[in-house]
């Protein structure tokens, strides 16, 4: 009974935080809220501006490896990838291409030699998270909202770089949680969480970025670790960025991905 109600008033408390920070904001500038969005307006000029702001879309060639628990499982594979701002993606796996995946909107589809098919829900659910709470739509979607909170938390260690922590909270009461190196202002990190739908448990997942390298005016991380519950699940590593590439009008047709594999 009492891990019930300490359940009930963290959820009573979560929604009369947001309330009060929202008629702080309305009645004055909040110095905090202002030094928070400096600082993420200082991470989009870091990012290339304007140019970041106005990309159609960008290309990324490397190889990814797979963990468990923080161990490798022994799993790397080539990837060939193209993303949209509006969130679409196309991944094309192995020096063949012969494994194409395709996320749009809510659908995410796979083409096989084999035809194709739905990726499993977990797999989707899993895209779909990390999607929206990405820092394109930090940026894109969530700061642009007047509704949104932003709190600056001061400066932390990022795997031994200074950085500078914010986070934006939304009307839902979702967040995300985005360290940026204090020196270039680029991001180090992302981190946000979540209920696991099946143990209702609280899931965290982050994303750590470095090896920067600028490709067309947009500086790039080489390096993308990902995290959940601080056990490292997977490793990227670019070869090649390119942006505002040229991309067929089929590009994320899926039907056309699978007619196309196999041939």
């Amino acid at each position: 009974m009492k891990k019930l109600l300490a359940a009930f008033s963290l959820l009573l408390f979560a929604p009369l935080v947001w309330a009060t920070a929202q008629a702080q904001a309305g009645s004055s500038p909040d110095p905090n809220q202002q030094k928070a969005r400096a600082l993420l307006n200082a991470m989009v000029e870091a990012m290339g501006g304007q140019r970041w702001l106005a990309l159609q879309n960008s290309y990324y060639q490397g190889r990814v490896s797979g963990f468990y628990h923080g161990k490798p499982t022994g799993a790397i594979e080539d990837f060939f990838q193209w993303r949209t701002p509006d969130g679409k993606e196309r991944v094309e796996y192995s020096k063949k291409h012969d494994d194409v995946v395709i996320f749009a909107g809510d659908q995410c589809l796979e083409a096989t030699y084999q035809g194709k098919k739905a990726l499993p829900k977990d797999i989707c659910d899993d895209y779909l998270r990390r999607r929206d709470h990405s820092i394109d739509v930090a940026v894109r979607v969530w700061l642009k909202d007047p509704n949104t909170i932003l709190i600056s938390e001061g400066q932390t260690l990022s795997e031994r770089h200074l950085t500078d922590q914010v986070t934006l909270i939304s009307p839902s009461n979702d967040s995300i949680t985005i360290q940026m190196d204090s020196e270039t202002h680029l991001p180090r990190s992302r981190t946000f969480q979540y209920r696991d739908p099946v143990y209702h448990d609280k899931n965290e997942e982050r994303e750590e970025y470095d090896d920067y390298h600028t490709f067309d005016g947009i500086p790039t991380a080489f390096s993308i670790t990902r995290f959940k519950n601080a056990d490292m699940t997977s490793q990227r590593f670019l070869y090649k960025a390119a942006y505002n590439v040229p991309l067929p009008p089929d590009a994320f047709n899926i039907d056309i991905a699978a007619a196309k594999v196999k041939k």
